[in-house]
């Protein structure tokens, strides 16, 4: 189905908001419909110090919170039985990490607003940012709620 370099899979950004979520449940049908690979990404903001190197101190806390969120995401979602899936959790720049994973993918699924919007914009930064700076095309999913 996939030969590792992204090409054949939907690359879908999670963070625990609703619209992930949603985006991710409309990143697993799509996967299922085209029968292409799934790649879910959880991308958590690396705590940096003044100094440029990430806080130490804070980082293994920040780390487990964002696993223990991944997990819990994983577990509350659709069926992922069938799909071939890579699950990534990585420290860095949601943004940036998105539109790298996006190279080589067939789609990139985000939703329309993560757990730091604000509201009443149409999208969140995030979206923004995938939408003008992917090498594929982007879908931007909002929540039913």
């Amino acid at each position: 189905m996939s030969d590792g370099s992204g090409k054949g899979r939907i690359v879908v950004g999670i963070d625990g908001s609703p619209q992930a979520s949603a985006a991710l449940a409309w990143a697993v049908e799509e996967a299922r419909l085209r029968g292409l690979g799934l790649h879910i990404i959880h991308a958590f903001p690396a705590m940096v110090s003044i100094l440029g190197g990430r806080a130490h101190e804070y980082y293994p806390q920040v780390e487990e919170e964002a696993k223990r969120a991944f997990e819990e995401e994983l577990a509350n979602a659709p069926s992922l039985d069938g799909l071939d899936v890579e699950r990534t959790l990585v420290a860095g720049n949601p943004s940036e990490q998105l539109v790298e994973a996006s190279r080589g993918a067939s789609l990139l699924v985000v939703g329309s607003h993560g757990r730091g919007s604000f509201h009443g914009m149409l999208v969140g930064s995030v979206s923004l940012h995938a939408v003008h700076q992917a090498y594929c095309p982007v879908v931007v999913v909002r929540s039913q709620g």
